[in-house]
């Protein structure tokens, strides 16, 4: 028996596996009928495992995606078929045909969930209709805090300069209040100063609010924002596109501001100088069928030379607060009527 085994091991060594296939067959033929397959990964995992590559932008997944919906083909192609389907470098393809070999989608979920990382894709169910009515709609979003925020029936962003004059903040602590008593879940990107002020006010009038990053969760910027952050994950929402480990990184932002408008039905802009990060939202939202309402500044301030430029584009000025009510929003559940009244009165 000892001479049969290590002539059939030397076979196999060799490659030919029949005499070790009929030895099994014959002593024991459940090895051969229950060979254990190992478990499927759906197209979610996938996506997921597939995002966490930099090499994979938006316009590249989006490739794959409408070459095979299941996402499943990627992973047998060779570093040739990489190159040329997504216009890789020879080097670019090696590094992602190595990635997709070496790591696995559970891998990569399971240190997520440890960290209390909630990740959605557009294959989920709850996937946000505002987010999916988008051009670029995110692939992935990860999260910390209440989901359900993104399904508030009233959201307002507000964005606006990191450095804001007294006027700017007089404005947004004014403004807001009667907003966030109305149950409006307040959208801004966590930023100095405007985003900062935004969030702040919601939480404190008792309000809700979505914070989007232009970094992963795990890196938060401004590192002074850190506690504000903290407190929004606890029970709001922490939100972002990038994997969790991705640092921030300046073209990144301008992606985050789509985000930010996208949530929203009406974008309100504070204050902005001539080339402002804020326009590019203020100009996103308009893209995207959003209306964009401006608090009108002083001719002297170059913190309203961008706000008083949208406005003489048709942009709609607020001076008080019933100027940011939305007319699609639905008046069910008001805690108090007058500020739709005065919305028609006005």
């Amino acid at each position: 028996m000892s001479h049969t085994r290590a002539t059939i091991n030397e076979e196999e060594r060799r490659g030919f596996q029949f005499p070790l296939l009929s030895f099994y067959h014959f002593c024991f033929p459940q090895n051969l009928l229950k060979r254990k397959e190992p478990p499927a990964i759906s197209s979610k995992n996938r996506l997921i495992h597939l995002h966490h590559n930099p090499i994979l932008t938006w316009k590249r997944l989006n490739i794959l995606y409408c070459r095979d919906k299941s996402l499943s083909d990627v992973y047998n192609y060779s570093i040739s078929q990489l190159e040329t389907l997504l216009q890789l470098t020879s080097v670019q393809a090696a590094s992602l045909h190595c990635y997709l070999s070496d790591t696995s989608p559970e891998q990569i979920i399971h240190a997520h969930k440890s960290h209390g990382i909630k990740i959605i894709t557009v294959f989920c169910s709850p996937y946000p209709i505002r987010l999916s009515q988008m051009y670029d709609p995110p692939w992935v979003l990860y999260m910390k805090g209440d989901p359900g925020l993104m399904h508030s029936e009233r959201a307002l962003a507000v964005v606006g300069t990191r450095t804001p004059t007294s006027y700017g903040r007089q404005a947004v602590s004014s403004l807001l209040p009667p907003m966030i008593a109305h149950d409006v879940t307040i959208v801004s990107g966590l930023a100095k100063g405007t985003d900062a002020l935004a969030h702040q006010t919601a939480l404190k009038f008792g309000g809700s609010t979505i914070a989007v990053l232009g970094s992963g969760i795990q890196h938060i910027y401004p590192a002074d924002n850190k506690r504000l952050a903290e407190e929004i994950a606890a029970s709001h929402l922490l939100l972002s596109e990038f994997p969790p480990g991705t640092p921030p990184r300046k073209w990144q932002f301008p992606l985050r501001n789509r985000i930010i408008s996208a949530l929203a039905d009406v974008v309100f802009l504070t204050e902005a100088a001539e080339r402002s990060g804020s326009l590019i939202t203020a100009y996103q939202a308009l893209d995207q069928g959003r209306d964009v309402k401006v608090l009108p500044g002083s001719i002297f301030s170059k913190f309203s030379k961008g706000t008083n430029t949208l406005l003489r584009e048709g942009a709609s000025p607020v001076t008080e607060p019933n100027h940011l009510w939305y007319e699609g929003w639905p008046q069910r559940g008001l805690k108090d009527s007058r500020i739709v009244q005065n919305k028609y009165q006005n």
